[in-house]
């Protein structure tokens, strides 16, 4: 079988799973949550889609939970399937407010509680959920050393870091990050605008560390965006006139290829030189089958369709 390593670097879509798990609260999960888990599973997988991705925090751990429920009614998913979750953010509770923690055995606590909420023996892969201005990058290479030599953990990465704080940890540590998971969206465009305002008055809005992604295509670590459909903002509700007109040629494009408004806004991110695979979110199978072309196949994006839609979603010619 493909090294789990492998199949997270190739596959093009990952499905994300904090929709799944039913309610933001501490309230037990029931049948209608797991058979919505099974319903978006099955419809990820008929998607070609086979990598999935989890937080702990996810409906306060619910989404880990329902899907371990599907695991345990179709074990032979396991085989099929990579599963990757992020720990590090601590949720308000009462009167304490979130804050994070990458203490090094609070990861460790953290993936134990994962496997047992997900019923599997081995992560495919751990992302350290946001960074925490507190954390000593040898104790949490300790950590990681330690998950990985016992055999709980395969691979590693971060979300929501800079190139400075990936190199900063992963100089504490022998094994390699691989995954770096951004905010990134044909609404959310600081990671591509950052690139072509250097040196312009625009510059200074910009607070997209630069050199990022340049760093994460030169040292192999796997870019990942979540929020890539924007959150229905070209495909459902529109509120700027920006907005609008963005929607309607994502609408002319999607009819004039033959493919989905869904997949036109993923093709979006995917045709960039970052190799970007997007997560999408959604627990409506519908959805999660319209984004099937870019789960399967190369982006269908010329290099001026590409520009037309940034162009057209940014609202102004580029400096």
């Amino acid at each position: 079988m493909t090294t789990t390593v492998e199949k997270t670097a190739a596959d093009r879509l990952v499905y994300g799973c904090m929709g799944l798990g039913g309610s933001w609260d501490r309230e037990p999960y029931g049948a209608r949550d797991i058979a919505t888990a099974e319903a978006a599973v099955q419809a990820a997988l008929d998607s070609g889609i086979t990598v999935f991705d989890h937080a702990d925090i996810y409906r306060h751990g619910k989404a880990e939970a329902v899907f371990g429920e599907v695991m345990d009614r179709a074990p032979e998913l396991r085989e099929r399937i990579v599963v990757q979750t992020k720990c590090g953010i601590r949720l308000a509770d009462g009167e304490r407010p979130g804050i994070y923690d990458l203490r090094g055995t609070t990861i460790v606590q953290r993936v134990e509680e994962s496997l047992a909420r997900l019923r599997i023996d081995v992560l495919d892969a751990l992302l350290l959920h946001r960074p925490d201005p507190l954390a000593d990058p040898d104790d949490v290479a300790a950590a990681l050393s330690s998950l990985h030599r016992q055999g709980l953990v395969r691979r590693f990465g971060v979300s929501n870091m800079s190139a400075a704080q990936i190199a900063h940890l992963q100089k504490s540590l022998d094994l390699p990050l691989v995954v770096n998971q951004l905010e990134m969206s044909l609404q959310r465009r600081d990671w591509v605008e950052a690139g072509v305002v250097v040196n312009t008055d625009q510059a200074a809005a910009i607070g997209f560390p630069l050199g990022t992604l340049e760093y994460c295509r030169a040292n192999d670590v796997h870019v990942q965006a979540w929020g890539a459909l924007a959150q229905g903002r070209f495909t459902g509700r529109q509120e700027t006139p920006d907005e609008h007109a963005t929607a309607r040629l994502v609408a002319a494009l999607a009819k004039d290829k033959g493919t989905s408004p869904e997949t036109i806004l993923l093709w979006w991110l995917q045709r960039h030189a970052a190799r970007i695979a997007p997560v999408i979110g959604t627990a409506r199978p519908e959805r999660i089958r319209a984004c099937r072309d870019a789960a399967l196949g190369e982006p269908q994006l010329s290099h001026e369709e590409w520009y037309d839609l940034w162009l057209t979603a940014r609202g102004a010619p580029l400096p």
